[in-house]
C-alpha cells in the first residue's frame, strides 16, 4: 500500500478532499452549459463511470443562468469553472454552486480574488486555485523566463498564503502543465511544503494514446509519491474516457478500484486461440459490473494458472480449449467457442446475478 502525503481535508458538497477520504476522481463537462438537458445527461453518464466531481465552463451570462438547474439535478458536486469575468465567480456562488475553480492569474487584481475568497467564506463554496503554465502572473514570467517548475510552485505558494491570510481553508490547489517533468517538480516542491490538497493532472496532455500514455506517466509518478487528492486525466475525447483512464491509473497502483481488472497476456507464438477476440468479448460484457473482481485471461500454457493464481476468476486458454480456474484452482474445462460465456456466467455469479 502506497503513503500518501498526509494533508488537511476539504469539502466539496457533500465530497470530501484530502486527510483520509480517498483519492476523488473528476472530470468536466464538454458540452455547452447553458444547454442544460445536454450538460446533465453528460454529467449522469460521467457519474455513471464513476465520477465524483464535475466541472461545467461559465463564459457567458447564459451559463450563469442555467447553474440551478444543473446543481439540482446532478448527481455529483457542481463547479463553476470561471476565467477573466470575476463577476461570473460571484453570480455562480449565488447561484448556488458546491465550487468553484479560478486561476488568479487570470483574475489580475488581488483586490477581487481577495472579494472571491470572502463570499466563498459567507457561502460556504469550495475553491480550487488554479495555477497553470498559460496563466502565470506577469511578474513570475518576468523573474523565471518561462513557466518552470519554480515559478508554478512560487505561484502556488503565493496566493494559498494569501487565502490563509483572508482566513480561508476550505481550497485546494492544481498545479498544471504540459510538460510532464516541469508538472511532477511543481507538485513535489509544493506538497514538501504545505498540507493544502492538490489537484494533479497533465494539462493539454492531447488525444487517444498519446493523452493517455502522458496523463498515465505524469499522474501515476505523482500518485506513486503519495500526491494527489483529486486527479482528473485530461484527453481530447468524451470526458467518460478521463473518468475510465483515471480509474485504471489508480487500479494499477493499487489505491482504488472499481468493476473487474482484465489481465491478460501479449500476442505471441504461442497463442493458440483468438485472444484478442475472447477478451473483447469478456470486456464489452463486463460494462455494467462494478464489484472489483481481478479477472486472468491467459493464452497459453506458459502464461496460465501459475502467473494468474491471484485472480478471482480466468482463463487459461490451450488448442480448442480452456481452463476456467477461480483463486488459481481449475474449475472445469471448456470448449473454445463457450470460453467467453463460461466465464462470464461465473463473474456475474460472483457479482450477484445469474
Amino acid at each position: 500500500m502506497l503513503e500518501r502525503r498526509k494533508t488537511r481535508q476539504i469539502q466539496v458538497g457533500w465530497v470530501k478532499i484530502g486527510g483520509d477520504a480517498p483519492v476523488v476522481v473528476q472530470s468536466m463537462t464538454s458540452t455547452k452549459t447553458h444547454q442544460v438537458e445536454e450538460t446533465l445527461q453528460q454529467i449522469r453518464r460521467l457519474y455513471e463511470a464513476g465520477c465524483e466531481l464535475v466541472r461545467v465552463a461559465v463564459p457567458h451570462r447564459e451559463d450563469v443562468e442555467a447553474l440551478p438547474d444543473i446543481v439540482k439535478n446532478s448527481p455529483i458536486p457542481v463547479i463553476a469553472d470561471i476565467h477573466f469575468a470575476p463577476s461570473y465567480a460571484f453570480l455562480s456562488m449565488d447561484k448556488g454552486v458546491h465550487g468553484i475553480r479560478i486561476n488568479p492569474g487570470n483574475i489580475g487584481k488581488e483586490e477581487i480574488v481577495r472579494d472571491i475568497v470572502q463570499e466563498a467564506k459567507v457561502k460556504g463554496v469550495a475553491i480550487r486555485i488554479g495555477v497553470n503554465s498559460g496563466s502565470l502572473e506577469k511578474d513570475l514570467l518576468e523573474k523565471y523566463g518561462y513557466p518552470c517548475a519554480e515559478a508554478l510552485f512560487e505561484s502556488a505558494v503565493r496566493w494559498s498564503e494569501k487565502f490563509e491570510k483572508w482566513g480561508f481553508y476550505n481550497f485546494k490547489v492544481s498545479i498544471k502543465g504540459s510538460d510532464v517533468l516541469e508538472n511532477i517538480r511543481a507538485n513535489e516542491m509544493f506538497a514538501k511544503y504545505t498540507d493544502v490538497p492538490l489537484h494533479i493532472g497533465i494539462t493539454e496532455a492531447g488525444m487517444g494514446l498519446q493523452g493517455i500514455v502522458k496523463s498515465s506517466v505524469g499522474i501515476g509518478i505523482l500518485l506513486y509519491k503519495g500526491i494527489g487528492d483529486t486527479v482528473r486525466v485530461s484527453l481530447t475525447d468524451d470526458p467518460v474516457v478521463e473518468v475510465e483512464t483515471a480509474y485504471y491509473i489508480l487500479s494499477s497502483l493499487g489505491i482504488r478500484r472499481r468493476g473487474p481488472e482484465i489481465v491478460s497476456c501479449p500476442t505471441c507464438g504461442r497463442i493458440e486461440v483468438d485472444l484478442p477476440k475472447v477478451v473483447s468479448q469478456v470486456k464489452e460484457k463486463l460494462k455494467d459490473v462494478k464489484t472489483p473482481l481481478k479477472i486472468a485471461i491467459m493464452g497459453c500454457v506458459v502464461n496460465a494458472i501459475g502467473e494468474a493464481r491471484e485472480a478471482d476468476l480466468g482463463l487459461a486458454c490451450g488448442r480448442g480449449f480452456a481452463w476456467l480456474f477461480k483463486k488459481g484452482k481449475p474449475i472445469r474445462m471448456v470448449k473454445e467457442e463457450e470460453m467467453a460465456q463460461a466465464l462470464l456466467e461465473e463473474i456475474y455469479k460472483e457479482n450477484g446475478h445469474e
